[in-house]
This record gives C-alpha cells, sequence and structure tokens, in this order.
C-alpha cells in the first residue's frame, strides 16, 4: 500500500518546496495549482495539498500517514481531541513570532492578574477556538465567551471583543495593530506529524530518512493586511463591515460609485471612521453571526454566506437589504470522475456512508438531509475544497464562477444548489438611535448598485 503524505498550500508552500527540493518534486513549486504533486526521489509516496488547517484533520482519521503543517493547527486539534491518534514526530523548522494571547492597546485588561479578577464575561474571537478556550480555562478567568472566526480577529477589539487569540509576527507587530500582547502562547514553528497505527505498523523509514535538515524558516508573517492602531470607536456610531478578500475590488468601487470614502479601504486598513459610521473590515463568512449578536449595522457579505447561516439559525435576526450584484458564484455539489452519478438521486445507497467535504458546513448538512442521502459525514473544510474528492470525500458542496476550474480537476458538478452574489445585510430591527443613519447608508449602496 503505498504511503501518503499531506502537504501545506499557502505561507509554507514556497518554503517546503524549496526544503524538499532534493526529492525531485513536481506540482508543488511556490505558485503551483496542482494538489497532487508527485516525487521521482519517492514515486511510492502519494502527495496531496490541502488548506494548512485540514492537514491534522485529514491525518488524525487515518486519511494520510504523514503530514507537515504549522504547529498551532496541530495544538488546536489536540487540545480539543488528546487521545487522537496523532504522533508530533519532529519539528522541521522554526520561526520567529508565534500564537498570543492579546488585548486592545486601550484596554484596561493589561496582565493575568486582571483577566482572572474581571467580572465578566469576557469575550474571546480566535481562528484558533479551542486553544482560546484552553487558555481560558488555565487563566482561571470566571466567565468567558469563545467566538469563532474565519480570520481578522485583531479588528474585533475593543467594541466586539475582549481579548484574541491569534498568530503574529512579533509583539511590535500586534502593538502596530493596535493589540496588547498579553502572553505567548505557541512559538511558531512546522511540525511534521504522523497517525499513529501508521507511525507503528508501517516502513516510514525511507520516507522520513529523505527529509532534509531542519527548514529554514524566517520569522512568521502576519496573517492578514496591516492596521494602523486606533482608539475605541466612540459609542454610537453606525457600524459597517467591508469585505476582504476577492470581494474587496469590486467593493471598492461600489463605494466610489455609492459617494462613500474609499481611501482607507483601499489602502488596505481594516479599522476607520467615516463620518458617523465605524467600519471594519472583516471575513465575509463572519459577518452574518456577527450582525446577529448585534455587532454590526450593515455588512457586505455573500448571499451564500447568509444562506449558510441561516440554515443553522433559522430564526436569526438578519436579512439581505440589499442585493449588488457582483461576486456572482453558484454553489453546486460535485463528484469526481469515477463516481457514475449524474444526480443527487443517484447517489443514494451508492456509498455505505456518504462522505460530504464543504466550507458550507450548514449548508451541506441540510443539502444531505432535504436529498435523502441516506447515511453521510460532513467533512468541514477552509478552502481548496476540490482537493479533497475522490480519495477523501465523495461529495464536494462548492463554490464555482464559471466551472473552468473544477472541470480541470476532472470533477463533475450534478447540482446547483443556489446562485449567489454580494448582498447588503443587517438586523431585522435598527436601534432607534442608529436608524436614521443606516439608512442613509442603504440609501447610498442602492445608488451605487445601480437599483
Amino acid at each position: 500500500m503505498p504511503l501518503k503524505l499531506a502537504l501545506p498550500k499557502g505561507r509554507l508552500q514556497p518554503l517546503l518546496s524549496s526544503w524538499l527540493g532534493g526529492w525531485g518534486l513536481e506540482g508543488y513549486e511556490a505558485t503551483s495549482r496542482s494538489y497532487r504533486p508527485s516525487s521521482r526521489l519517492h514515486p511510492q509516496l502519494q502527495l496531496k495539498v490541502f488548506q494548512e488547517r485540514d492537514i491534522p484533520i485529514q491525518v488524525a482519521v487515518g486519511n494520510y500517514d504523514l503530514g507537515i503543517c504549522g504547529r498551532d493547527w496541530v495544538e488546536e486539534l489536540l487540545v480539543r481531541y488528546p487521545q487522537s491518534p496523532l504522533v508530533r514526530v519532529r519539528e522541521v523548522g522554526s520561526g520567529g513570532g508565534g500564537l498570543y494571547l492579546a488585548s486592545s492597546i486601550f484596554s484596561p485588561l493589561s496582565s493575568a492578574s486582571e483577566m482572572a479578577g474581571h467580572p465578566g464575561p469576557l469575550r474571546l474571537v480566535s481562528e484558533y477556538p479551542n486553544l482560546a478556550e484552553a487558555v481560558a480555562l488555565r487563566l482561571r478567568l470566571r466567565r468567558f465567551q469563545v467566538f469563532p472566526l474565519w480570520g481578522a480577529a485583531e479588528v474585533y477589539p475593543p467594541e466586539t471583543a475582549d481579548l484574541v487569540v491569534m498568530a503574529s509576527a512579533s509583539e511590535d507587530d500586534l502593538r502596530d495593530r493596535g493589540l496588547c500582547p498579553l502572553l505567548p502562547l505557541l512559538p511558531a514553528s512546522t511540525c511534521l506529524i504522523a497517525y499513529r497505527p501508521s507511525w507503528e505498523g508501517k516502513d516510514l523509514g525511507e520516507v522520513l530518512a529523505g527529509f532534509p535538515p531542519a527548514l529554514q524558516e524566517g520569522a512568521l508573517k502576519s496573517g492578514g493586511a496591516s492596521t494602523a492602531a486606533g482608539a475605541a470607536f466612540p459609542p454610537g456610531l453606525a457600524v459597517l463591515a467591508l469585505p476582504d478578500g476577492h470581494q474587496q475590488p469590486p467593493t471598492l468601487e461600489l463605494l466610489r460609485r455609492a459617494g462613500l470614502p474609499a481611501d482607507s479601504y483601499s489602502q488596505g486598513e481594516r479599522r476607520f471612521l467615516w463620518e458617523g459610521v465605524a467600519v471594519k473590515v472583516l471575513r465575509p463568512q463572519d459577518m452574518p453571526i456577527q450582525v446577529a449578536n448585534g455587532n454590526l449595522d450593515l455588512a457586505i457579505t455573500g448571499q451564500d454566506w447568509l444562506r449558510d447561516h441561516l440554515c443553522r439559525f433559522p430564526g436569526s435576526p438578519v436579512k439581505e437589504y440589499l442585493a449588488l450584484g457582483f461576486g456572482q458564484v453558484k454553489v453546486v455539489a460535485v463528484v469526481g470522475p469515477q463516481t457514475e452519478a449524474s444526480s443527487p438521486e443517484e447517489l443514494r445507497g451508492a456509498f455505505p456512508v456518504l462522505r460530504v467535504a464543504s466550507e458550507y458546513v450548514n449548508l451541506a448538512d441540510r443539502y444531505a438531509t432535504d436529498k435523502h442521502l441516506g447515511p453521510y459525514r460532513i467533512i468541514p473544510t477552509w478552502g481548496a475544497s476540490e482537493a479533497f474528492l475522490p480519495e477523501d470525500a465523495d461529495l464536494l458542496i462548492e463554490n464555482t464562477q464559471t466551472g473552468r476550474t473544477l472541470a480541470r480537476h476532472g470533477l463533475k458538478i450534478i447540482d446547483t444548489l443556489l446562485e449567489s452574489s454580494a448582498c447588503l445585510i443587517g438586523p431585522r430591527e435598527l436601534p432607534p438611535k442608529k436608524r436614521v443613519r443606516v439608512e442613509a447608508l442603504v440609501e447610498a449602496f442602492r445608488r451605487g448598485a445601480g437599483g
């Protein structure tokens, strides 16, 4: 049986492609978009590329014998599942920075004793919710709440979070982002991990011996755009969230057509003020829940993410105010080329337990139930989902603009769940003191959208 190694895409890919250069890798260059590289030195080794966060999960469930990823994602899994059959084989590289607990530089919380004595509840936000909960328990916080995020944790304090757990290049980098480092949690490093039954039962010696000496990593790169340190927003302002990532360019054009200030957004700032409006730049995936919690008054996200939120919280006090027309995608059901099914109905009974991989966990769950697909298991992913078919999933719920990427990977669309574009969302009931300002913003966006 061939050995299987999971490699990360993203921040570590350029370093690892160079570090493993002696393996004669093909398809894992710094800018490669292949999910299945190969090695001339180890032709028996099956390589596959995942988002870094997915790798400890794939190794822990036994889909891969070995994996390479940041130690932060390994510890995030093990703190929740300490009995997981995952072995830390060795550290292959270390870099500057790491994972930190931080507060706003304007927060009164500047030490562990102040946190422990805080009457609470303290709100923690993080991409690492399991580690955030563990550190809160370790510090004996009296009352706390942990809010999982897709990213941009530094934007939340001080208005909508008291503490963040996030990766950073250094304590100075945190201060540049308006945060006060309180506690270093983990140093940045890259780990080789193994599935325990493979580690104990398979001959991994040739592959392990082939790893070069320690990876020479530089300082950990910061995860998001730089942001200037800023004071807490004055109370009473309307709070608007704008998206980062690929939705940023069309949103920038929308602001200009709407006659709204665009300079700070175009310069990559994540927190800034307009007249009477506090603006934050967040991940679109996080916006519906933040509106539902009352932390945002308006947000530009995707209809797909709003629908995913409403699948889980059908009574959520969030509604779509305005369709904006850009960022059009379809959310589709996809199978691999070896699957003969051409409709969801034909999947019934085709697998003992259907493995459904998706970033849209709630949409995928609803879809599998509504289509009566039989026994199924949802596999959460954090991007690059097309890599999961066919070895690690049987069905993919994914978004696509043209379908060309799916076709390039030999995947087949068998159903369309919904068509989505960017939209403006907000609460069903506006606070009376903000109503005039929010309605003026909605009208400006309506003009910008040509409605």
